[in-house]
């Protein structure tokens, strides 16, 4: 279960307050709870020359020793109007081996050259749901079933006309494997909190998440996968936690929200609604 943070701003600049230097920065998060530790990599993501996307990985925590420099230096260079990052600890539904889930292709974001994507949670049959990915199957690179939910994010996007209408179908993909072996107890998948841009001028969150997977790394009083966002008219920041101890400059993003940022010329609009998923969608299994 992994945690997220992405910043959408008027102006270009750096992230280094969210990512190093605030009480609960993402760099805290990474190690605030050893037994719940972002132990499995790391990842910050930009773009840089008018809009090519940058990605800097580690294949560790950025806690680590060796690692943390690594980590640092990335979150100096980033710098732009839009800057995700992510820290990985790894699920497993393909049951490998801890060694194989363990690269830098596994670490997130994920990018194509125009489009950054981070994921927190887990989607329960990524080997059934690759032949949903038609042209992009081909484009996977590591074991990572978090990458196999990037490539059909993308392909639903490129089919339905923008990243809203993309993440709704890909739920309904991914229900329809989940309906196709027969509907186990292991639900279609754990979380789909996604970070999502196609480019310097937009910022996707998306929060959804079946189960109990306890509470925040730093607020007992909140659920784990409950995403959470601060907006100005300059900016907009998301994330899995609050990135400072203020209160009441944080909102909720519950299960079944979305968010959308777009960037001005001088200020940043940004819209949070339910996500308009089919009316009686089965994303849980039934009762025993």
């Amino acid at each position: 279960m992994c945690r997220l943070f992405g910043v959408l701003s008027v102006q270009a600049g750096s992230a280094e307050p969210w990512l190093v230097r605030s009480d609960r920065s993402l760099l805290a998060q990474s190690n605030v709870d050893p037994e719940r530790a972002q132990k499995d990599g790391w990842g910050i993501g930009w773009f840089v020359d008018g809009g090519r996307a940058r990605v800097e990985k580690g294949k560790v925590g950025a806690f680590a020793e060796g690692e943390r420099e690594h980590y640092l230096r990335a979150a100096a260079e980033a710098r732009g109007t839009l800057i995700l990052g992510h820290l990985r600890h790894a699920s497993n539904p393909l049951k490998l081996p801890y060694e194989r889930l363990i690269a830098l292709e596994n670490s997130q974001p994920f990018e194509d050259h125009t489009s950054l994507f981070a994921h927190n949670g887990a989607i329960s049959f990524p080997t059934e749901t690759r032949p949903l990915l038609g042209v992009h199957e081909v484009k996977i690179r590591g074991v990572n079933d978090s990458e196999v939910l990037y490539w059909l994010l993308v392909r639903n996007t490129e089919e339905h006309g923008d990243p809203l209408a993309g993440y709704v179908h890909t739920v309904e993909d991914l229900v329809r494997v989940w309906q196709g072996v027969g509907k186990p107890p292991l639900p279609p998948f754990s979380g789909l909190n996604v970070l999502f841009t196609r480019g310097p001028d937009e910022l996707w969150a998306f929060c959804l998440w079946t189960g109990d997977h306890g509470v925040g790394l730093f607020d007992a009083t909140r659920r784990y996968y409950e995403m959470t966002y601060q907006s100005a008219a300059h900016r907009v920041i998301v994330g899995s936690e609050p990135f400072d101890g203020e209160p009441g400059v944080w909102k909720s993003m519950p299960s079944g929200t979305y968010l959308y940022a777009r960037r001005g010329p001088h200020h940043v609009d940004v819209k949070v609604a339910k996500i308009p998923l089919p009316s009686g969608l089965e994303i849980r299994p039934p009762p025993s």
